[in-house]
């Protein structure tokens, strides 16, 4: 299996690099729409390197981009043909639990997320300053805030029954929107949040709250772990085949440009997410995965986490990530 994968990531850095913005015409006869649902955190970075870059703009693309609030209105969007393609930071469980009860809907081009072992921070748990909580064992008796929808509850049940509690009986979840998670905990109508980046990084220099763990999640579920998937809608695929392998290539390439040099980049943050020009040295660099890198750890790392909600009762069966994962004869359309 590895040295399948070593070849197939040959092959498709080869035709990525073929495909590659560099290699498009600056003069555009005609522009070709595609539209974009996205969130408003650190995992979609590779996406607002590639609009500040003007990657799609070289490669004879307008994208009509739409910002979320919630994971589920990402996948909402692509199921109902409201949007071609979620940009690195689209839900990976969401996804597959959508795939599960529409199969064939998605494929997946890219994971984001964090871990500890590498360094890099994609999730947190955010309390009042001296607050009792120092993880979720603590949160007996506690509210606990969460990003919107089915994916993120369901990793904050998963945490708080590995922590010992019943998250049916012993704590309150609530769905809270990126924006309002650290005013909750100021304000008190939660006792914690298990907040995305950047919302961490910008409680870490906010007064009166702290984040008391960093990567709670990939502790327990997958070391590294993703939470973030780039995704393509299969109809997207089969009506402009050539399109939406341009959109791959330019995301594989913001990936790299992101990773390569992030310092650079994170400038740009503040114009897409909540966090403030003076925030910027304490933002945490996500770990981007681009389509052409995907191995075999990030694939069981994405298989560890799509099987969280098999254990949680969310899905019905085992699904094999691998499966769903993009494949470049996926482009070959009759």
């Amino acid at each position: 299996m590895k040295i399948s994968l070593l070849k197939r990531n040959l092959i498709v850095g080869t035709v990525l690099s073929l495909l590659g913005v560099s290699q498009v015409n600056a003069a555009c006869d005609s522009y070709e729409e595609v539209t974009s649902a996205w969130l408003p955190i650190m995992q979609t970075t590779a996406y607002y390197v590639a609009l500040e870059e003007g990657l799609f703009e070289k490669a004879c693309i307008k994208v009509n981009s739409n910002k979320m609030q919630s994971p589920n209105h990402i996948i909402d969007a692509l199921i109902g043909g409201r949007a071609d393609f979620g940009p690195p930071g689209a839900a990976a469980g969401i996804a597959m639990i959508a795939e599960s009860k529409f199969p064939g809907t998605f494929k997946v081009f890219g994971l984001q997320g964090g871990g500890i072992k590498i360094g890099l921070v994609n999730d947190g748990l955010i309390v009042k300053d001296n607050s009792s909580i120092k993880s979720f064992a603590d949160l007996k008796g506690k509210t606990i805030g969460h990003v919107p929808g089915i994916q993120w509850r369901t990793i904050t049940q998963h945490l708080v029954r590995a922590s010992g509690l019943d998250p049916d009986k012993d704590v309150n979840l609530v769905d809270l929107a990126v924006p309002q998670q650290i005013g909750a905990v100021l304000g008190g109508s939660v006792d914690a949040t298990l907040s995305l980046e950047p919302v961490g990084s910008i409680a870490a220099s906010t007064p009166g709250v702290t984040r008391i763990q960093i990567n709670p999640v990939a502790m327990v579920i997958a070391d590294p772990f993703y939470s973030g998937a780039a995704v393509l809608t299969t109809k997207f695929i089969k009506e402009r085949p050539a399109t939406a392998k341009k959109v791959v290539a330019i995301i594989d390439e913001a990936t790299k440009m992101a990773m390569a040099d992030f310092d650079k980049y994170k400038s740009i943050i503040p114009k897409y997410t909540a966090i403030r020009d003076t925030q910027l040295e304490l933002l945490a660099k996500p770990y981007l995965r681009s389509f052409s890198d995907l191995n075999e750890t990030d694939l069981d790392s994405y298989q560890a986490f799509v099987d969280v909600f098999v254990s949680e009762g969310v899905m019905n069966e085992p699904m094999d990530v691998r499966t769903k994962i993009l494949k470049m004869s996926d482009f070959d359309v009759n």
